[in-house]
C-alpha cells in the first residue's frame, strides 16, 4: 500500500513550518542567575552591541585575509585568518552569555548591519595599509564600548559579563591590534 501521509511512514520531515516568535528581541526571561532583572536587560543590551560589532569585525578579517596583496600576503593571510577564527570563539561566548542571562542574542546578519557602528567597507579591494586601518578602527570601537560595558555592569554586580568583556574582548582585541599595527610601522631600510 502507497500513501503520501508524512505520519505513515515517520521520516518525513514535515516542511515549510512556520512558528510564532516565543520571546522578543530585547527582552529577558528569569533565569535563576542571581541577577536582577535589570542588571540583566542592562547586561544583554550591551552584550549584544558588542556581539554586532564583533560579527562585522569578524567579517572584514575574512574580507581582508581574502583579499591581502602585495610582499607580505602570505604572513597577513595567515595571521588575518587566525584573528578571524578567535573572533568567531568570541562571537559565540558572547551570543552564550545573552542566552544565559535570558536575552535573546542578536545573529541574523540584517539585524547585526542595524546595530553596529563599524563603518561599511567598500566593495572593492582597498590598499593593504588601508584594510589593516579600517581593522584596526574596528577593534577600537569595540574596545572603548567593551570598557564601557565592563565599568557599567560592575554597577549592576555582573561579574560573568565583566569577566567575558576583559578576558576575552579585551585582552584578544589589544592583542590582536598590537599585531595589525605592527604592520603599518614604516622600517628604516639597512644601510651597508
Amino acid at each position: 500500500m502507497t500513501t503520501n501521509s508524512p505520519s505513515a511512514h515517520g521520516s518525513q520531515p514535515w516542511l515549510h513550518q512556520k512558528g510564532e516568535v516565543i520571546q522578543e528581541f530585547g527582552t529577558v526571561k528569569q533565569f535563576p542567575v542571581a541577577l536582577s532583572y535589570e542588571a540583566r536587560m542592562y547586561s544583554c543590551q550591551r552584550m549584544n552591541k558588542v556581539l554586532a560589532d564583533t560579527q562585522i569585525l569578524y567579517g572584514l578579517y575574512k574580507k581582508h585575509h581574502w583579499l591581502m596583496r602585495g610582499a607580505t600576503f602570505y604572513q597577513l593571510h595567515l595571521v588575518l585568518d587566525k584573528h578571524a577564527g578567535e573572533q568567531l570563539e568570541i562571537i559565540d561566548t558572547l551570543a552564550e552569555r545573552v542566552q544565559s542571562l535570558g536575552g535573546v542574542a542578536v545573529g541574523d546578519p540584517r539585524h547585526v548591519a542595524e546595530i553596529t557602528s563599524i563603518p561599511r567597507p567598500p566593495d572593492g579591494v582597498e590598499e593593504v595599509p588601508a584594510m589593516l586601518s579600517r581593522l584596526l578602527e574596528a577593534h577600537e570601537t569595540i574596545l572603548v564600548d567593551a570598557h564601557d560595558a565592563a565599568a557599567r555592569t560592575a554597577e549592576y554586580g555582573d561579574d560573568g559579563t565583566i569577566d567575558l568583556l576583559v578576558s576575552q574582548v579585551i585582552r584578544t582585541g589589544e592583542r590582536q591590534a598590537w599585531f595589525l599595527a605592527e604592520h603599518l610601522v614604516d622600517t628604516p631600510l639597512v644601510r651597508a
